[in-house]
């Protein structure tokens, strides 16, 4: 069965939802979603409660263009999101400081949008299997059948992370099959998995501890996890984002001085700012007996100080199915931040993870999801800046 449709929307996650949510006649607009339900991405962040935004839009926790980043923020920013969603019911609780999430979980934020784009049709379970031009317009087929003609699109599909929750790689392809470069996609803000090396941090899962990151000249302080795979935990997930293959150094003693240990004479393990669990593991890496701080030798001390400045590679990432988000996709420069529209083909856009901006934790990327969608609207609206 063949439709016929002015806008279609592939993809009613945050972006796409937002979109649909703000066009002025939503009535000629059907959203096209793989999974039964619109907005499953949303409803498991943050554990369930969604950090919609961060208080403080750092255009360093992005990577990307900060070009094209800083010109959709310019129009629209955490205090335009934190304010749409507010009207419509949807009370919010600032945490960490700055990161602002659904006081009532994600659901409300869902509902929200949906109530805000109900004029639109919804088609759920409606999987894209391909794509074509067609005349000025755009032809969309479905896994079983079906297809959809539209004279506009609006690529919204997302990432590649979380398969479970039907994560396609549709997107990219349309942007590829008419043109567009793609950034080389990867897992971001994901764990990374170890060198045979650092083995020995497996047998140390479960237990998290605060480490500082650092990869080149940035640098993270936040809790680090070890786990069964490897190491997880906020400071490593922000530093995956930017880490593409090499040594990364962390401080397991941050702002601690390990010159006030000396002359004790209790027990290394005991004294260090650890779990002790964790110590006796990197005292025996190290290659020091764990005895009273006031028997260590010089060279020990000089050893010892490499857990302020510990260097190892990772051997990889625990992959798509345990990323929050995926870096890379369709290139920016072929995108007009003006409107989002692809500045090959008329009547194309982008929006939301399909693109090469990702953020760091902190409600960054839903961010990027509604803002780049709010850019997309207007343009859809036939409003432009100026």
């Amino acid at each position: 069965m063949k439709e016929f449709w002015e806008t279609a929307i592939l993809g009613a996650g945050a972006s796409g939802m937002m979109v649909a949510a703000l066009l002025r006649e939503q009535e000629g607009t059907v959203l096209l979603e793989g999974n039964p339900r619109p907005g499953a991405k949303i409803a498991v962040s943050g554990g369930g409660r969604c950090n919609l935004c961060n208080l403080h839009l750092d255009l360093p926790c992005y990577r990307g263009d900060s070009g094209f980043v800083r010109e959709v923020f310019a129009r629209y920013d955490q205090k335009w999101l934190r304010e749409w969603f507010e009207r419509r019911g949807v009370a919010t609780r600032v945490e960490k400081g700055s990161q602002l999430f659904c006081h009532d979980g994600a659901s409300a934020a869902v509902d929200a949008l949906r109530r805000a784009s109900q004029k639109s049709v919804l088609h759920a379970g409606w999987r894209v299997e391909s794509f074509r031009r067609e005349g000025e317009g755009f032809v969309l087929s479905r896994q079983g059948g079906g297809t959809v003609h539209c004279r506009r699109l609006v690529v919204a599909s997302g990432g590649l992370s979380f398969p479970k929750l039907g994560a396609s790689d549709i997107g990219l392809r349309i942007a590829e099959s008419v043109g567009h470069r793609i950034v080389r996609p990867a897992p971001a803000l994901v764990g990374w998995t170890l060198q045979p090396s650092q083995a020995f941090f497996k047998s140390l899962s479960g237990v998290a501890i605060e480490v500082k990151i650092r990869i080149g000249k940035r640098l993270w302080q936040d809790r680090l996890l070890f786990a069964h795979r490897g190491i997880s935990g906020p400071a490593v997930l922000n530093a995956s984002l930017w880490w593409e293959r090499g040594e990364v150094e962390v401080d397991f003693l941050p702002d601690f001085d390990l010159q006030t240990l000396r002359g004790s004479r209790k027990q290394l393990s005991t004294l260090l700012p650890l779990p002790r669990r964790v110590a006796k593991a990197f005292l025996a890496d190290l290659g020091i007996d764990d005895r009273p701080a006031a028997q260590l030798r010089s060279d020990e001390w000089k050893t010892l100080e490499k857990l302020r400045g510990y260097r190892f590679a990772p051997a990889g990432t625990f992959g798509y199915s345990k990323a929050e988000v995926t870096r890379g996709g369709v290139a920016t420069e072929e995108i007009d931040p003006e409107t989002m529209e692809s500045r090959l083909v008329p009547g194309l856009y982008f929006t939301g993870e399909v693109l090469d901006v990702t953020g760091e934790l902190g409600g960054y990327n839903f961010q990027w999801a509604f803002s780049s969608a709010a850019v997309c609207a207007d343009a859809l609206n036939g409003k432009y800046p100026g």
